[in-house]
């Protein structure tokens, strides 16, 4: 009796009971493979963009191998043309036609491909005490103390008065310098020691240390910031007054590079958001004609509220989704209100060294596959669009019958913190939307780890999201 009722019992277990497995129970070896594949293309992705400038540049390289074209409003498109439309370089959209018209909706995949940096100042550059420095200003929610004596590179622009647009990238060619930002050493860090990680490092300590040479043959002041000036405008012909119209962001110099004895995970800069851009253009690239139009919106701006002309909260989105909607005589709320959008953006993953502020239950673990959030947000769900019942269900079915791993995940604890994405701004479109993305250790750091399952599974995501009928 008592061996029935254990089997009973086992047999109840499997119909009604819920229990996430690790996604590496799921696999066989083919997919295994095709993980590795995808993963190379990633980590060859984030090398090549350091900034969101960088990253529009290497998705119209992509896009324009895999067949897309520029669009131009008023262009007449068919089912499975393929076209994209850069917003002044930093963000970009892109669009695969489907075969049913635009007055079924779209499919809509949105990711932001902004990570967190430190932006030089406008007037950034000083000499103090026979050294030279770079004044900067950090860009979305980093921990400052996380970003000194570490290797960092110089990416951006500089615009000229006459219109020219000088690109720079110091640091990530062969044998290209690199740049630092001091700190201080222990043995005089007693009092600094004291202060809380917050305050150690104060912002406008955050100097990049970029040269200690005086210029020769002189004997004027502030020689060594002349002297960088002049290796600058050897370069680039630039003088002191063009910052003011630059665009020059100091990143992390790590190149991606797999972490682990079985390199089961990646270590990089900028997984956040890039990780669920690249999932989401990369599974754009791979469709035919689909059913419904499949859409894809890497944004800017996500790290500072989604602001601007390049943000999420922009009309550019709008505009090219009217255009292509007046192409077939559509409204576009008519669209709006019949479309999906998978809000790509990364999540918590759980971290048993700082499991206090996490809810086991309902976070995401490595290699559990794409986390799903229902809602992101602070506190009391402030900042979220909490996607409906139906909504999620929705996506459990696609999800499911395209053999997709996935978990339910949050934040963290309900009052540790919280965070948001840019699935509040599709959603006051009237576009249903829920938050999907993978599971991140170390967000926001300037070195960040995946697992390859989940970098995988959500690439695996958005095209079943694209392929849904």
């Amino acid at each position: 009796m008592k061996d029935k009722e254990k089997s009973r019992g086992d047999q109840l277990r499997e119909e009604l009971c819920y229990a996430k497995k690790n996604g590496y129970e799921r696999m066989d070896q083919a997919e295994l493979e095709a993980m590795e594949a995808y993963c190379t293309g990633y980590k060859q992705f984030l090398d090549a963009g350091k900034t969101e400038r960088e990253c529009v540049d290497r998705t119209i390289a992509l896009a324009e191998a895999a067949g897309f074209r520029e669009y131009r409003r008023g262009m007449e498109l068919k089912a499975g043309d393929k076209v994209y439309q850069a917003n002044r370089g930093k963000a970009v959209m892109l669009a695969v036609m489907g075969r049913k018209g635009l007055e079924e909706g779209a499919n809509i995949g949105a990711a932001h491909i902004d990570s967190p940096r430190l932006d030089l100042k406008q007037n950034p550059l000083y000499e103090a005490d026979d050294l030279a420095f770079l004044k900067t200003h950090y860009y979305g929610g980093l921990r400052k103390y996380q970003w000194v004596t570490i290797p960092l590179e110089l990416h951006g622009v500089v615009a000229l008065k006459n219109g020219q647009v000088i690109r720079v990238s110091v640091g990530n060619g062969e044998g290209d310098p690199l740049f630092t930002i001091d700190d201080l050493l222990p043995h005089l860090g007693v009092e600094q020691s004291r202060k809380p990680l917050g305050e150690a490092i104060p912002a406008e300590s955050l100097n990049i240390l970029v040269g200690s040479r005086p210029l020769a043959d002189d004997e004027g002041s502030d020689r060594v910031k002349l002297s960088v000036l002049e290796l600058l405008h050897r370069k680039y012909g630039i003088v002191e007054e063009d910052f003011i119209s630059a665009e020059l962001s100091a990143v992390p110099a790590f190149r991606a590079c797999d972490i682990g004895f079985d390199r089961s995970l990646i270590g990089a800069y900028g997984h956040d958001d890039r990780v669920c851009a690249y999932a989401c253009l990369a599974a754009l690239l791979q469709l035919g004609a689909p059913e419904r139009t499949a859409v894809c919106m890497l944004a800017d701006k996500e790290e500072i509220g989604s602001e601007g002309v390049t943000g999420m909260k922009s009309a550019a989105f709008d505009t090219f989704m009217e255009d292509l909607c007046a192409g077939q005589n559509v409204s576009l709320r008519a669209c709006y209100e019949k479309s999906f959008c998978l809000s790509a953006d990364v999540t918590a993953a759980y971290d048993p060294n700082f499991a206090d502020v996490y809810e086991k239950r309902n976070s995401a673990l490595v290699n559990y596959g794409l986390g799903l959030c229902k809602y992101t947000g602070s506190r009391g769900k402030s900042g979220a669009s909490d996607a409906s019942a139906e909504v999620v269900a929705y996506a459990r079915k696609v999800l499911d019958e395209a053999d997709v791993v996935w978990q339910m995940a949050e934040l963290g604890k309900v009052d540790a913190g919280g965070g948001g994405t840019v699935a509040m701004f599709m959603a006051e479109r009237n576009i249903d939307t829920l938050d999907a993305g993978v599971p991140v250790l170390s967000m926001h750091a300037p070195f960040e780890t995946v697992g390859k399952l989940d970098c995988y599974m959500t690439f695996k995501g958005a095209k079943a999201i694209y392929e849904a009928k």
